[in-house]
């Protein structure tokens, strides 16, 4: 059975973070050493990107409270609040962009209603509540309180793939589900200023957004589709357990990112793909650049330079992958939909429109996916949202 994505859409908050400005601020804290203030030029500037997103609107030189908790403008001091501070945020704006992100979805279906919603699967690894973004996007949406929902929490960067290969079992198992897949994260709660180099990165790369998926094995009445999922795979890394980390602390989730990763994805990443390519042996023998469209999770400009190296891609096919973290960053789960979006938003060119993608995790896991690009694609550029917003050019620029 053909299993499909219906829509793909996505959302980021209102505020804008450019790297110059929050490079500055990081670096000017008064805790740093020598060595600490290098790795935060060094780090700010290699992460290949020019502006993040973030649901903290604190992060803003211009943003003024009684009572700040992240940064006080009138000193320039980041400050560092308590887990339970930064939870309590992401219990209130990640629901936003969770239902944001799942309302541009299902409005992307016009023949869909969210009463013909069966499954709801939430991801995050950002924060925790209960009741929780299943739950809030249930009410908030008006879907069927009996809906079957599932929420896959604290995975990381790789989780939604799990979520969309869930989604097109339980649409293999019933031809008449209709799933609703929402990825949320809210990396930005959990920066702070540090010496340490994996803190230091951390606040470099990551950034907050929202992707959703309409997955389904009935095409619109039309006959189209955007992509179609064909196979994931799933290889742990004979090494790495130590080198890629998500810990709670008690001043917010602390993220293990070795300097060592992208060599560990070099050595790997050949290996890697091939229980997936094996999926479809027409693909085996051909050179890597043969699939067209590569929809890698930019987990930082390094990982993409050792994938590009190692496989052989031409710098276009790195292109969907580069502009996404050139303009939000590394957003966890939600980020190879966002890549995935740009590809399938681009025009269709003749030939067979495979997309190979990726992404990767604590574990060090490597999750794999092929999906097919349908031609019908092209219709649905410009349908982002930043905070309710009409278009990602509506966002303010902090």
């Amino acid at each position: 059975m053909t299993v499909y994505v219906r829509a793909l859409e996505t959302a980021v908050p209102k505020t804008t973070l450019v790297q110059s400005e929050a490079r500055d601020v990081f670096a000017a804290q008064p805790g740093l050493t020598r060595l600490g203030s290098r790795l935060v030029s060094t780090c700010f500037d290699s992460a290949a990107i020019d502006t993040r997103y973030t649901a903290v609107d604190e992060l803003t030189k211009d943003f003024r409270a009684d009572d700040p908790q992240f940064f006080d403008p009138a000193t320039g001091l980041l400050l560092n609040p308590s887990t339970k501070v930064r939870n309590e945020i992401f219990g209130r704006e990640a629901t936003k962009l969770f239902v944001e992100a799942a309302a541009a979805a299902l409005r992307a279906c016009p023949d869909l209603s969210p009463g013909d919603v069966t499954h709801l699967i939430t991801v995050s690894c950002t924060g925790f509540f209960n009741p929780g973004p299943d739950y809030k996007i249930v009410r908030e949406l008006g879907l069927n309180p009996s809906v079957q929902r599932y929420h896959l929490g604290f995975m990381g960067c790789y989780a939604a793939f799990p979520a969309l290969r869930a989604a097109k079992l339980f649409c293999e198992a019933d031809p008449g589900a209709v799933v609703l897949v929402v990825c949320a994260e809210l990396c930005s709660l959990h920066v702070r200023t540090s010496n340490d180099p994996d803190t230091i990165m951390g606040s470099a790369l990551f950034a907050d957004g929202a992707a959703a998926a309409v997955v389904t094995s009935q095409p619109a009445p039309d006959g189209t589709a955007l992509l179609q999922l064909d196979h994931f795979e799933t290889v742990l890394t004979p090494v790495g357990e130590d080198s890629m980390a998500w810990n709670i602390g008690d001043h917010g989730f602390e993220m293990v990112l070795g300097n060592y990763v992208p060599h560990i994805i070099d050595d790997h990443i050949v290996a890697a793909l091939e229980p997936l390519l094996a999926r479809d042996p027409d693909l085996v023998p051909l050179p890597y650049t043969a699939i067209r469209h590569w929809a890698i999770h930019p987990g930082g400009r390094s990982i993409l330079d050792k994938v590009q190296s190692r496989l052989g891609l031409t710098d276009q096919q790195l292109v969907p992958a580069r502009e996404t973290l050139r303009n939000y960053g590394n957003m966890s789960s939600a980020t190879v939909l966002f890549v995935l979006k740009y590809i399938v938003e681009q025009e269709p060119e003749p030939g067979d429109e495979r997309i190979c993608s990726m992404a990767f995790g604590p574990g060090l896991t490597v999750e794999t996916a092929l999906f097919t690009k349908l031609p019908s694609t092209s219709a649905a550029a410009g349908s982002e949202t930043v905070s309710g917003r009409a278009s990602l050019q509506e966002a303010p620029v902090a």
